[in-house]
């Protein structure tokens, strides 16, 4: 079991019918499956299935610690060991999952000290990695699973409030005494696009490799909703971790809905699938995907977010979904770059919500037919012959700032698709902004969403600009929470809420701007579920 023998399958050829996995082989990736062990010994047809269309397997809940060591010393390896004589009967990687996680771990761990603790996990690692280090299906580990916070923050779980950040880097260096040759990975959820929490993982990943400790791969579990729009960031976001020397892959992929499921969710879902493998297939260092399961029988969805489900390749009777298609066609045809057909046109722009240096713009959402999925839109100020790039959203809305005061504006807005496909141009729209404050000062403020969830999301970075001719000493940005969205905390910045109005004014240390200089602050939100507003109408004084 090398270690370079794992970072990508070897290439073969393969019929434009063929299985998952002989497509994915083909491009040199996997393509996997989390598998539980209750329908693969029950279950002709789940069985059949996931040995025949997947060359990767993870066990969903067999390997985690509540599983292997309910007990002090007392392991139990037969579901693992399922798992892992189902894989070498059919020829498929075993991902290991997990070693290290807040959840899923037995309550004798939790109260240890910080010393009985360490011996905990360094015989729990040796004991699990160690059984199956000399089986050549057993590749790679998720050795810690979701240590951040969704603002970048260490997770204050049991292991970090008794041995502090330290027990990370101790859990590889087990890891890879117990089985020199696999891969070991961290991973997390909501990590998939840029943006405050992946961006701590970027830096711990970059300060424990330069550390020396053996972290060898980055996993992004990739728990979407099409409800939340796409991360049209994550080959980008892939790429930045593989150029730390990582491997990086999908680990846990499900795309879930708002029930009732129908044609039109089922159709946006596949473009979500699509855009994952897309993504994959472009970055070299991207071993694989791994779908989190592959029947909707047999989901953690339902159980998790009420009214929400739908979420995998096949339905619960075991039918190929449009979602199946998308992967299956992706992989046979490659990484999209065949698409040549440009999104549908948008529609013309209006404008809200004009300040002196602000706009808010909407239009008619595009739509996209050629395969590589609608990936955003480019906002443009029409200027005779150069015109400007104002901005780029993910979504058919966006407020542009650092406008000039009392000046008209012309806009016009194309769509893009994931293969760098123009739509052409929207009708234009005319709108001209306010007279600014008399003096040199000025400033402005934008916020960008960066995350979402069910129930809550983060917006970071809010970038203030000094947009004046002179320095300014301080800042205060005012902006609106949507009805029933509550604060649940920020950074870089104090906030106060007044009914759904929310203060921020500067920390000690960002409050001083010189000319065009700018500084961020971020916060989190809680909202009701179901509910994809955000909040709106940033203004800086």
């Amino acid at each position: 079991m090398g270690l370079l023998a794992t970072f990508l399958l070897p290439a073969v050829s393969a019929e434009a019918s063929a299985p998952l996995r002989t497509h994915a082989a083909a491009k040199g990736k996997f393509i996997g499956a989390a598998l539980a062990t209750g329908p693969l010994s029950n279950e002709t047809a789940y069985r059949n299935i996931a040995a025949t269309e997947f060359n990767q397997v993870t066990a969903e809940n067999a390997m985690k610690w509540d599983s292997t060591e309910p007990n002090p010393g007392q392991f139990n390896f037969s579901g693992a060991d399922a798992i892992v004589d189902f894989a070498v009967q059919n020829d498929q990687q075993v991902h290991g999952h997990t070693l290290i996680w807040h959840q899923q771990t037995p309550g004798w761990v939790q109260g240890l000290s910080a010393s009985a603790m360490r011996e905990a996990i360094e015989r729990h690692i040796s004991t699990v990695v160690g059984r199956y280090a000399d089986n050549p299906a057993v590749v790679s580990w998720d050795v810690v699973n979701e240590v951040f916070e969704e603002n970048g923050n260490f997770r204050t779980s049991f292991w970090y409030n008794t041995l502090g950040q330290s027990y990370i880097a101790d859990a590889f260096r087990a890891a890879r005494a117990a089985d020199p040759d696999a891969r070991l990975c961290i991973n997390d959820y909501n990590v998939e696009g840029i943006n405050a929490k992946s961006t701590a993982m970027y830096n711990l990943v970059r300060s424990l490799r330069q550390q020396g400790v053996p972290v060898d791969c980055v996993g992004f579990q990739s728990h979407l909703a099409i409800q939340y729009g796409f991360p049209n960031d994550l080959q980008q976001n892939l790429q930045r971790f593989a150029d730390l020397g990582v491997q990086v892959r999908i680990t846990e992929l499900d795309v879930r809905m708002q029930m009732p499921r129908d044609s039109s969710k089922d159709a946006t879902q596949a473009t979500y699938y699509r855009n994952v493998v897309n993504a994959c297939l472009a970055v070299e260092a991207c071993a694989g995907v791994t779908i989190w399961g592959f029947t909707d029988k047999h989901s953690w969805v339902p159980d998790t977010f009420g009214g929400e489900g739908a979420a995998l390749i096949y339905d619960e009777n075991y039918q190929k979904k449009s979602s199946y298609d998308a992967v299956h066609d992706t992989l046979a045809s490659g990484s999209g770059t065949d698409d040549t057909t440009p999104p549908t046109t948008p529609g013309t722009p209006t404008a809200s919500n004009i300040t002196s240096n602000s706009a808010t713009l909407s239009w008619s959402a595009s739509t996209d037919s050629g395969g590589s999925g609608l990936a955003g839109y480019n906002v443009y100020r029409e200027q005779g012959s150069t015109d400007t790039l104002l901005g780029q959203t993910s979504t058919n809305s966006i407020t542009l700032t650092g406008l000039t005061p009392d000046t008209e504006y012309q806009v016009y807005v194309r769509a893009r698709d994931g293969a760098g496909n123009l739509s052409g141009n929207s009708p234009t729209a005319t709108f001209t902004t306010e007279e600014g404050p008399s003096g040199g000062g000025g400033c402005t403020a934008t916020g960008t969403v960066q995350t979402e969830w069910q129930n809550g999301y983060v917006v970071q970075p809010v970038t203030v600009t000094n947009t004046g001719t002179t320095a300014i000493d301080g800042w205060t940005v005012t902006f609106t929470l949507p009805a029933g969205h509550t604060l649940a905390g920020s950074w870089n910045a104090t906030l106060t809420v007044s009914g759904q109005t929310v203060t921020a004014t500067n920390a000690a240390y960002n409050g001083n701007l010189a000319p065009n200089a700018s500084t961020t602050f971020g916060f989190q939100v809680n909202r009701p579920n179901g509910d994809t507003q955000t909040p709106s109408g940033y203004t800086c004084a």
